[in-house]
């Protein structure tokens, strides 16, 4: 397993299969790309997948954009090496129709991303008015055994902050779901941001049980039947120094940080040991944002 200079494994790859969506969220930070140019290939997926099996690469996750809007994207899932989890980040709303498809091509799971139970509140998020697809997404998806179902909430100051309860009684009694509660990522249109502290607390205060994960240290709360995760990646340096990740743009990059734009490594075409080197070049410029 490859380490970075600070010590950190990396054993998850993340890779962006487009940038195109067909929401328009408020808040989104396009998996930190800028200037994208070109597709990756599903050839050049292929190949990053076997090159980080032997780099002890355990589990890989696609998102988007909107991944479901690639019509390859069944192939795209079958490229993952035996003994790799893949998983996939998705809107949700082309998910109804697709869910099966995905888990007979070896998807293991599914995050959505899911802001509001509220169509009001939702369409103002999203620009949407396909709640109910996403909706219906989520059942298809605990339907076909990908599981667990992580529901990505982004927690946003004055517009969805009381909807934490309902979102509670939704994956309550369903081992299957798990709730994420995301903090805001910083971006100088969108002035939403929460304090998850508190609420936090409060979780703390009222769980029967608290795990803390292996990637990037975050705490899973057990409460009344309901499993909760918190995400702070704003201005903390512990979910940095636990970081695992390595992420490939939509237009075939190593991007060794969400946060960083500046080191970016072009590995389309690339195969063999010119690839290996390359991702290793990627992994040695790996360090905390936060520290």
């Amino acid at each position: 397993m490859l380490k970075d200079p600070f010590g950190r494994p990396v054993s998850n790859i993340r890779i962006s299969v487009t940038p195109r969506c067909n929401l328009h969220c408020i808040y989104c930070h396009r998996e930190g790309e800028v200037g994208q140019d070109g597709l990756i290939s599903v050839d050049d997926i292929t190949a990053i997948l076997t090159a980080g099996t032997q780099f002890g690469i355990r589990s890989a996750k696609f998102t988007g954009g909107e991944p479901l809007l690639r019509t390859d994207l069944c192939e795209i899932v079958s490229a993952v090496p035996a003994g790799m989890e893949c998983s996939l980040t998705t809107n949700g709303t082309l998910l109804a129709d697709l869910a099966w498809d995905l888990k007979n091509a070896g998807l293991s799971r599914v995050n959505v991303s899911l802001d509001s139970l509220h169509p009001t509140t939702y369409r103002a998020i999203s620009g949407s008015d396909r709640l109910n697809d996403v909706l219906a997404g989520i059942d298809a998806a605990l339907d076909a055994g990908l599981s667990p179902v992580k529901i990505n909430m982004v927690v946003l100051g004055g517009i969805n902050e009381d909807e934490v309860d309902d979102f509670l009684t939704y994956v309550r009694g369903d081992r299957h779901l798990v709730l994420q509660l995301i903090e805001l990522m910083d971006r100088p249109d969108c002035h939403y941001h929460f304090n998850l502290t508190p609420l936090e607390g409060a979780l703390a205060a009222h769980s029967k049980e608290i795990f803390t994960r292996r990637m990037h240290h975050r705490r899973k709360y057990c409460l009344d039947g309901a499993e909760v995760e918190v995400v702070r990646p704003l201005h903390n340096s512990e979910f940095c120094a636990h970081c695992n990740r390595l992420r490939v743009t939509s237009d075939g990059k190593l991007k060794p940080c969400l946060l960083r734009s500046d080191n970016h490594i072009s590995i389309l075409g690339k195969r063999g040991e010119e690839l290996d080197d390359l991702i290793k070049k990627a992994v040695a410029l790996r360090a905390p944002f936060y520290t």
